[in-house]
């Protein structure tokens, strides 16, 4: 794979040299994360900047019936959309569980789409181990908003909000106590709550439902990066299309708000920081894994369990000699 060709085919926008590009930085292989690594740092003088935005919602509630409803607006406002689709995974065999791209079948035979799954494989935080280096190479390719469908598995996934600059937080409702059931942590991360299934005999619960969720954010602690009124809640139908207009000019209000007030860059910036340091424990945790690191931690983990050490001593040990670069 040569990565002059690839960095002009992405920067160009192509959707096969694009494709191409996710499929190296997903690899695990380390001389592919070595042309990953080159392939990014030759895309990053381009200096494109897409809008993120992060999606999340408990399985059930209509995420991606939303997305393909919200794209399609998007694109029929002329923006070209990518769509980062983090799948459950099989336990077997790695793949991808529920086939999103299949889900969203108008969405992506739109020429100003592109969809792509990404099995989470055992990461945690809701996305895939590389969803960041993939909206890197969509922001290269210069598409203009890039929407980011977590799990939706709970908490853990509010790591989302580290990549994305808006999050926003998607409900069903007649969800009996779903006030009560979501979690404090992703609700203080939210941006904008969506109330989806507003149509029909649902209607009326998700007015309430909405309103409930609209006192509860007036109770939680004002964030600096937010204007009055933020974070707020929206009933919105996917299925009729409805308040879809609306979610989109709060979103757009919000981001210009943030620009003007020096939000949004100082976001990003804290955001490189926090991934730079998650990259640094990650490679350190990789270590465990090769020799001789992990031959030495084979051993003293066999002393541990005789009872001839501590795990705290052994700890120290191996710190102390492998990975403090004497060993």
């Amino acid at each position: 794979m040569d990565i002059e060709e690839l960095t002009r085919g992405i920067a160009a926008g192509e959707r096969r040299a694009l494709a191409r590009g996710i499929t190296l930085v997903e690899s695990g292989r380390a001389d592919h994360r070595a042309r990953a690594t080159e392939l990014l740092e030759a895309l990053r003088p381009l200096g494109r900047q897409a809008l993120r935005i992060g999606l999340s919602g408990t399985p059930g509630v209509g995420k991606s019936t939303f997305i393909e409803a919200f794209g399609l607006m998007l694109t029929g406002q002329g923006l070209r959309v990518a769509v980062l689709a983090v799948d459950p995974s099989s336990a077997r065999s790695g793949g991808s569980i529920l086939g999103d791209k299949t889900r969203m079948e108008h969405l992506s035979r739109d020429p100003k789409a592109f969809i792509r799954p990404s099995p989470s494989q055992t990461h945690l935080g809701g996305v895939a181990r590389r969803t960041r280096e993939v909206i890197n190479l969509c922001e290269a390719a210069d598409f203009d908003v890039i929407l980011i469908e977590t799990v939706g598995v709970g908490q853990s996934e509010t790591v989302v909000s580290e990549m994305s600059d808006l999050f926003v937080l998607l409900l069903a409702p007649a969800g009996g106590d779903e006030l009560q059931g979501v979690k404090r942590g992703i609700m203080e991360m939210a941006d904008l709550i969506l109330v989806n299934k507003a149509d029909g005999d649902l209607k009326p619960l998700a007015m309430r439902t909405c309103a409930d969720y609209a006192g509860a954010l007036r109770l939680l602690r004002k964030r600096a990066q937010d204007p009055e009124g933020f974070p707020k809640a929206l009933t919105v139908s996917a299925l009729e299309e409805a308040g879809l207009e609306k979610a989109w000019e709060e979103m757009q209000a919000l981001i210009d708000w943030r620009r003007e007030n020096g939000h949004w860059a100082a976001r990003r910036a804290d955001q490189a920081c926090f991934w730079f340091a998650s990259e640094v424990r990650e490679g350190l945790l990789a270590r465990l894994t090769r020799e001789p690191v992990k031959g030495a931690m084979a051993a003293l983990s066999e002393r541990v369990g005789k009872g001839e050490m501590t795990a705290a001593a052994a700890a120290r040990e191996l710190l102390d000699g492998y990975l403090s670069g004497r060993g």
